[in-house]
């Protein structure tokens, strides 16, 4: 369904003085979200802009997600904070029509991995980005809480449940997970004693990337209360290396660069053992994530390509799970 009607009847009222939109264009579109890019006409200069919302009867935060109205206010708080995260300029009303969302300033640059790790245009963002990494992590997890919108708490020992739980759903044996459950629930270490922000998905295709490095942290939909070690396992899982395995910073630098950055910034010591943990967890909840794809694939009514590729990524995580664990049980 077109939204322009509705935006062009909005668009004044959002950016005062606004005469008219121009180049509305659909991003991207699932069951419960859309993204859309447009500029909008205005006697200063125009402004571009992404519109990130749930059609009307999709505003309710499915399973993890926290809303996009939280995650406005997250994105918001980034900005206001330094972090580099695109400036929310209006949160959508009953009144607009339109659902659930919010309108972001656009920021150009680059998402696609394979882009990033490769083109000679990146070539010197490749040399900073672990470390450009460390900081922006640090300044999530330094973000006042007390602002912040309402979150779930995530614990190990609730994410090991839900997971076994999901694994279990799929009624298909992979012996590898069931190894990595045990593994998991042998070594939980205990609560951390630092409770933060969490951005929840703190990777390649979450991140807008220029020749100078890192221009903004998208997609907080997942964000959450707990561990910051969290967000520096995650990471540094394999399947965010795109083939460059032996940099596990997304494929662009190494743990040390990562942590030295992250402790700098923060004044907080890095706990590696943890950090590996939450990478080893990491690379589960992805391989389970990806046989939930596969399993919409096959019993839903998205059949997509898409869907399926990403299903069969379940075997290069088990592969994974086995190196990770196969030191560890020597």
């Amino acid at each position: 369904m077109s939204i322009e009607s509705p935006v062009k009847a909005s668009v004044a009222r959002w950016f005062p003085g606004a005469t008219g939109i121009d180049r509305l264009a659909q991003l991207s579109g699932g069951a419960s979200q859309e993204t859309w890019s447009f500029d909008v006409l205005h006697p200063s200069g125009n402004i571009a802009v992404i519109l990130r919302r749930a059609p009307s009867g999709y505003g309710a935060a499915p399973g993890r997600a926290a809303g996009l109205e939280a995650e406005a206010v997250l994105m918001q708080q980034a900005y206001e904070a330094g972090i580099p995260s695109p400036r929310v300029r209006y949160v959508l009303r009953a009144e607009d029509g339109l659902g659930s969302g919010f309108i972001m300033d656009r920021v150009e640059g680059e998402t696609i991995p394979r882009k990033i790790l490769r083109d000679a245009q990146f070539a010197q963002a490749r040399g900073v980005l672990a470390g450009q990494l460390g900081k922006v992590a640090a300044g999530i997890h330094a973000l006042d809480t007390t602002r912040l919108p309402k979150l779930r708490l995530m614990t190990v020992a609730g994410e090991i449940d839900d997971l076994a739980a999901e694994h279990k759903s799929f009624d298909w044996p992979r012996p590898v997970f069931d190894l990595a459950l045990r593994w998991l629930r042998d070594n939980a270490p205990a609560p951390s004693d630092t409770v933060t922000l969490v951005h929840g998905d703190f990777r390649h295709g979450n991140l807008i990337i220029g020749p100078e490095g890192v221009r903004a942290v998208l997609d907080w939909e997942l964000a959450h209360f707990g561990d910051p070690m969290e967000d520096l396992g995650w990471i540094c899982v394999n399947s965010w290396r795109f083939g460059e395995i032996d940099k596990p910073v997304g494929g662009l630098g190494s743990r040390e660069d990562l942590f030295a950055a992250y402790e700098s910034a923060s004044g907080r010591p890095v706990d590696v053992p943890r950090v590996m943990f939450w990478e080893t967890l990491g690379t589960l909840r992805w391989g389970i994530m990806c046989c939930g794809m596969m399993q919409r694939f096959r019993t839903g009514p998205d059949h997509s390509m898409e869907r399926a590729m990403i299903g069969r990524r379940a075997s290069e995580t088990e592969i994974d799970l086995l190196r990770l664990l196969a030191p560890r049980r020597a």
